[in-house]
Parts: C-alpha cells; sequence; structure tokens
C-alpha cells in the first residue's frame, strides 16, 4: 500500500525542488548605477534661475518693506482703551528677593526675603506718558501734558508709528514694546501719566479733552 504524501509536504517539496535548481537567468535590459544630485547644487541652481529672472530680488525688496513697516510700527498694546474719565491710583515699586544675590566670590549680598523699593536708591527723573499715536486726541492731549510739565516727559507710545511722531516733534518718542509697563502698572486707558509721589508711583489716567 503506498503511502500517501500530505498537500503541505507536498508544496514545502517543490519549492526546495525548485529552489535547488535555481540559475542565472541572465540580464533582462541594461542597469545604470543610482546618481543622486547634491542637493547643494539643486538649491544653488533654483537661486540661479531666481536671480535670473529677477524674482530673487523682488523676494529681498518685499522682506526688506515688511522689516522697514515692522519697525516703523510696533504691535499696537491691547486691551487698553481711551480714557473718558479722570482716574487716580497708586502703583508701589516694592519687591521681594525670591533667592540670595551673591558677588562673585559666592558672598551674600542680599539673602533670599529681602524688600527692596527701587525709589529708595533712585528717583523718575521724568513722567512717563502713555497714549496712542493713532488717536490725533490723544497725541494733541499728550502735547499740551508735554508743555504743562515743561518738557518733564518720557512720550512712550502704546499703538501707532512711534518714528513719525519723533520727525514730527524733534524728540526722542519710545514705545512700551508688547505693554510691559502698561500691564506692570495696571495702566488700563490712555492717556496716562506716571509721576513719583515719595517711595511710590502716581498714575493719572487723563481724559481726552
Amino acid at each position: 500500500m503506498r503511502a500517501r504524501l500530505s498537500p503541505w509536504l507536498f508544496a514545502a517539496a517543490t519549492c526546495w525542488a525548485l529552489g535547488a535548481q535555481a540559475a542565472n537567468l541572465g540580464t533582462i535590459g541594461p542597469t545604470y548605477p543610482v546618481a543622486e544630485k547634491n542637493m547643494l547644487d539643486v538649491i544653488m541652481a533654483r537661486l540661479r534661475a531666481k536671480e535670473a529672472s529677477g524674482e530673487l530680488k523682488r523676494h529681498e525688496q518685499e522682506a526688506r518693506d515688511r522689516a522697514a513697516y515692522a519697525i516703523n510700527n510696533p504691535r499696537p498694546v491691547d486691551g487698553l482703551r481711551r480714557a473718558q474719565a479722570a482716574r487716580t491710583f497708586y502703583f508701589d515699586p516694592t519687591f521681594t528677593l525670591q533667592s540670595n544675590v551673591v558677588d562673585g566670590t559666592g558672598a551674600v549680598l542680599f539673602p533670599a526675603g529681602t524688600r527692596k523699593n527701587p525709589l529708595e536708591v533712585v528717583s523718575l527723573s521724568k513722567h512717563l506718558l502713555f497714549f496712542d499715536a493713532r488717536d490725533p486726541g490723544q497725541v494733541a492731549r499728550a502735547r499740551e501734558l508735554i508743555e504743562h510739565y515743561q518738557g518733564k516727559v518720557k512720550p512712550i507710545l502704546v499703538g501707532g508709528s512711534y518714528l513719525d511722531l519723533m520727525k514730527r516733534w524733534n524728540k526722542p518718542v519710545f514705545y512700551d514694546q508688547d505693554g510691559t509697563l502698561v500691564r506692570k502698572f495696571g495702566i488700563a486707558a490712555v492717556p496716562a501719566i506716571v509721576s513719583q509721589e515719595g517711595q511710590r508711583l502716581r498714575i493719572d489716567e487723563v481724559p481726552v479733552r
């Protein structure tokens, strides 16, 4: 009686036989080595093409124009309104050290927990005047306040072009970048003027006439 070969064994045996008889079948077609362009060469070629067409020069000019506009017109401070009524409040600049202040040798100059008021050491030499130069009414009111304080005022914008205003007034004009100062002082409306009274700062939000 002849033994029967299972289908799985038959398939395995067939694969083995075909593998044992494998041979080189030759080359079907021509072969070439894989070649990749140098990425830097590709980029330089594209830049040269853009330069020849004038596209590169146009992009450069657009970038310069955007940079000049951003410098001349910083992003206005968010969250401020035009002062409608007079408001006066005070700001105490006293702070507490969170860690020791040491010198170059590691000796402790001021230990953590020390409370200090900067106005004990240095005084505010000029009034700080915050206003939005995009509003002609605020600009006019700011001019009045500068004359009232006999020029002892540091104009600080929260909106508008400080460069344009410097040209018109022929005096330095500053900008409260990102609203750092108005948020620190708690100013909610402009124009607002900051003055020193003893060891604290007085802040007046001044309505536009």
